[in-house]
């Protein structure tokens, strides 16, 4: 399985490092940043959340004065154990991203409603937290001369 991981990642930097190459080559370059909490709170936000084992509601809305675009969320199901319950060997924990498929204009709001496509386990000894999260995004900067 690490095997086979390895090689997934050789593959992809190569096909990125090939792709780079050729944006270089046409003068087409997409920039890319990793940027904190603080400075994607900037640009998007969550609000009016409500997060169940049964699904996420939200409303994603953009801050920036840019189109937003490609929003993924990070959904994540987080299985607590009782204080007075052993831990078992199967963590149900679960997570998954979600694309929201839409463009958010500036200063525009999208509405979310994500529902698991199977239930979440019914289990004793414990409850699950549900979050939801940014993940990613592209945001569109219009070209100026």
């Amino acid at each position: 399985m690490e095997t086979i991981r390895l090689f997934i990642s050789r593959a992809a930097a190569q096909i990125c490092f090939i792709t780079a190459m050729a944006a270089l080559a046409s003068g087409h370059l997409l920039a890319q940043d990793v940027r904190t909490h603080e400075e994607v709170a900037k640009i998007l936000s969550l609000e009016n959340e409500t997060a169940t084992d049964d699904g996420v509601s939200a409303e994603v809305v953009n801050r920036s004065r840019n189109v937003v675009r490609d929003v993924q969320l990070l959904i994540r199901h987080i299985w607590l154990w009782d204080r007075e319950t052993k831990p078992g060997a199967n963590d149900p924990s679960t997570s998954t991203y979600y694309a929201l498929g839409k463009d958010i204009p500036p200063g525009g709001r999208i509405s979310l409603n994500y529902k698991p496509t199977t239930p979440l386990p019914r289990m004793a000894g414990g409850h699950f937290i549900t979050t939801v999260s940014i993940a990613g995004f592209a945001e569109v900067i219009p070209q100026s001369r």
